[in-house]
């Protein structure tokens, strides 16, 4: 038999595959990173599980590059790829709640504005990331830094099973009783092992927060950080948010005279009881003076959402990242010098703690293996105008260059930009043999190779 053609996954796949003759493929190919232009043979957006595997059938059978899109918030623009086929899970994007189990069960496509909005009305929450335009597939698949980490542990240490469609075409459930390699590997292994279609997770009780951001001046910003390393060390696992850079935007509660001037900052939440939320806070009003804050009580989708509209899609992205694990004076110091020289407003620096309930599961839990990191930095360089790549590219990597001797040699893959391939080791510290071993197992020839790569 022949290689099958593109009018057969047609025939095999309820979504509909758009080709470049058809009407919507320049929409159909497009990625949240408007530095990313590529033009694949196919996009199949896939309606189901069946679709999934059919397009992977597709692509192996006819030795095409496979990109699997879930979000799309790839920053190297994993999502998509040039005369290749992609796996468009974006309409699968429902949510399941169980509210006596507390568990839920997203498709692949889902974002975390999808799983909180599902979630919210049970009073139930697992740690999502920072933007909830963001996939719950990828931040999960490598890792799963947010808001609530300090109290419930990553994304994948609430991730309970797994439905993957692997290279050969089959669907397998990935758990501890079902292959258990597979779901050590898919806990921070990014998309390597396969296209998950859905995620079961644990809930816990989290509805309302108290928090919001609070703005100091630049000058106070060493005072800030050496502040917040020293809190954030002991305080109450309930407690999340953290330091960053960024230039502020034009929001009421900040005074217009200082729209588009650089701040320091600290993003809070408080996810223990709203009557506690002002005295846990405090500790942030006491650092130094505060300039501006949208600080109270509030929904977690809210927290969850906050910062959408700093990242609308069509952006030009770079970014870079390290684990931390002593932010050290020189590091602050490094801070210091570069991010008063952010891009644009939309452009950020975040310095995610990830203490607490990260740090009670072993590094060779799962794949995710600087459980000894105390945070997780990342350089976010983001901003609309093309003209301004060089330039702003250069920026993120003179930060980086600056902040990287008082590092981890590795960092969290989801930052992660498309130069950063020969980190992958580092990246996993002691768990990149093991990653490569399940790899060969359901992988070997490296069908699922468009993700920062783990070798078969």
């Amino acid at each position: 038999m022949g290689k099958p053609s593109i009018d057969q996954l047609r025939e095999r796949a309820r979504g509909a595959v758009v080709t470049p003759q058809d009407d919507g493929y320049d929409e159909a190919r497009a990625v949240n990173n408007a530095m990313i232009d590529r033009r694949p043979a196919a996009v199949v957006r896939c309606a189901n599980a069946g679709d999934v595997m059919a397009t992977v059938d597709f692509a192996r059978e006819n030795g095409l590059d496979l990109a699997v899109r879930g979000g799309g918030h790839s920053v190297p623009g994993f999502g998509t790829c040039d005369d290749g086929v992609v796996a468009d899970l974006s309409a699968m994007r429902s949510v399941r709640v169980d509210p006596v189990r507390r568990t839920a069960r997203a498709e692949g496509g889902a974002t975390w504005g999808d799983f909180n909005a599902a979630t919210h009305a049970f009073g139930l929450a697992a740690t999502g990331g920072i933007i909830s335009t963001t996939g719950v597939g990828g931040l999960t698949l490598g890792g799963g830094i947010g808001y609530l980490a300090r109290g419930l542990g990553l994304s994948c240490d609430n991730l309970l099973s797994a439905d993957v469609v692997t290279a050969d075409g089959r669907l397998l459930v990935a758990s501890e009783e079902e292959n258990p390699d597979l779901f050590w590997a898919l806990r921070g292994g990014g998309g390597n092992f396969g296209a998950v279609t859905s995620f079961e997770f644990r809930l816990s009780p989290v509805k309302d927060i108290y928090g919001g951001p609070i703005l100091y001046e630049l000058e106070d910003a060493r005072t800030v950080l050496r502040a917040f390393r020293e809190l954030i060390a002991d305080a109450p696992e309930q407690l999340g948010g953290f330091p960053a850079f960024q230039i502020a935007p034009p929001l009421p509660f900040i005074p217009e005279d200082r729209h588009g001037e650089p701040f320091v900052l600290i993003v809070s939440c408080w996810a223990g009881p709203l009557d506690e939320g002002e005295r846990a806070l405090q500790p942030f009003h006491d650092i130094a003076p505060v300039v501006a804050e949208h600080v109270g009580p509030m929904p977690y989708p809210a927290l969850n959402s906050a910062f959408d509209a700093l990242v609308p899609p069509g952006l030009q992205h770079y970014w870079k990242a390290n684990f931390v694990t002593e932010l050290s004076d020189d590091a602050i110091e490094a801070h210091l010098v570069h991010a008063p020289r952010l891009p644009a407003v939309n452009s950020t620096v975040h310095i995610y703690p990830i203490n607490g309930a990260c740090h009670r599961v072993a590094q060779d839990a799962t794949a995710f293996a600087y459980r000894d990191a105390t945070f997780a930095t990342v350089i976010a360089g983001m901003w609309p105008d093309p003209a301004d790549n060089e330039a702003n590219i250069a920026w993120v990597r003179d930060y980086y260059e600056a902040t990287a001797p008082h590092s981890e040699e590795g960092g969290y893959i989801n930052f992660m930009a498309d130069d950063d391939q020969g980190r992958i080791r580092s990246n996993y510290k002691g768990n990149y043999d093991r990653l490569a071993a399940v790899k060969r197992a359901y992988d070997p020839g490296n069908l699922f190779h468009l993700n920062q790569n783990i070798k078969p």
